[in-house]
């Protein structure tokens, strides 16, 4: 298995926003050959006082490295870039690490295998801030040996964590557990848009809040026990029936708050009540996700 370091491999970041420049100053900083490039001029100036070379064009950053990185906008933009460029490619690797949907990752690693570059797809699981410190972590899938060749690399960015050769798997994953941390997060604020009319202040809230959501993300487990063994009557579960939310939803009108994010979780409970389970554990609301009315 061959691994690169920082005296045999030149680099490429295509992208300056917020989180491309983090990851390209963790490059820099490391001793990679570093060529950077960005739409907007100006970005790069930080980057080339420590070290880095700013491309005048997107070609020209290509071209100036065997290992070409992505972090723009969107699928649009990546395509937008990378399109006019796909003779340059041939023979490099592109690692994406710009968001996008499994489809999406799935299209652009066709694309570059038309192109004749190896391709590795990577979610991002942390804000820059984050990016080579404790807690960070880049899901990746596509080439294996892309992900073997590179991953010291990688690693200077966060956990390193490989899903295999689909390349929509780590965007899939990454954009799953959005998923459950912006639902979260509307849950909160809901909570907060609730005591807000008592005079409680949104710190104050959560500093009730964080340790209560914490402690209850230890049923994650459980939960995934039942789903996966399929037994919804298991006993010690919550039924159905017991997690009707309506006097949350009285409360919150009460309050003068909307009902809207409460709401969708009682209507993912009631079909599986009114399709007879209401008896069955809460895990089962997974149903209703599942089959959409």
């Amino acid at each position: 298995m061959k691994m690169t370091t920082d005296d045999d491999v030149r680099v490429s970041v295509l992208g300056l926003g917020a989180m491309g420049s983090v990851l390209a100053g963790a490059l820099v900083k490391a001793g990679y050959a570093t060529t950077v490039w960005n739409r907007s001029p100006g970005r790069a100036e930080e980057l080339v006082a420590r070290g880095a070379e700013a491309a005048a064009t997107a070609g020209e950053a290509v071209r100036a490295g065997q290992l070409v990185i992505t972090c723009l906008l969107d699928h649009a933009s990546v395509r937008e870039v990378l399109d006019p460029l796909s003779g340059e490619l041939a023979g490099r690797t592109l690692i994406n690490v710009t968001t996008t949907s499994p489809a999406q990752s799935r299209e652009t690693a066709a694309w570059a295998a038309r192109a004749g570059a190896a391709y590795l797809d990577g979610g991002i699981m942390a804000v820059p801030h984050m990016i080579g410190q404790p807690g960070a972590s880049i899901l990746y899938s596509g080439s294996a040996e892309v992900f073997d060749e590179y991953r010291p690399l990688l690693d200077l960015w966060g956990d390193s964590t490989y899903f295999g050769e689909d390349a929509g798997l780590a965007s899939l994953y990454d954009l799953a557990l959005l998923a459950g941390m912006y639902v979260m997060f509307a849950g909160f604020m809901h909570g907060a848009a609730m005591v807000a009319p008592a005079g409680v202040t949104a710190r104050e809230f959560a500093a009730m809040a964080a340790p209560w959501l914490t402690a209850m993300t230890g049923g994650f487990h459980g939960f995934a026990e039942v789903i996966d063994g399929g037994d919804y009557t298991v006993e010690g579960q919550q039924s159905l029936r017991f997690s009707d939310l309506g006097d949350i939803l009285a409360a919150s009108s009460d309050q003068g708050v909307s009902t809207e994010v409460v709401a969708m979780v009682q209507r993912l409970i009631q079909r599986q009540i009114d399709a007879g389970h209401g008896e069955e554990g809460f895990a089962r609301i997974i149903e209703s996700i599942r089959r959409p009315a």
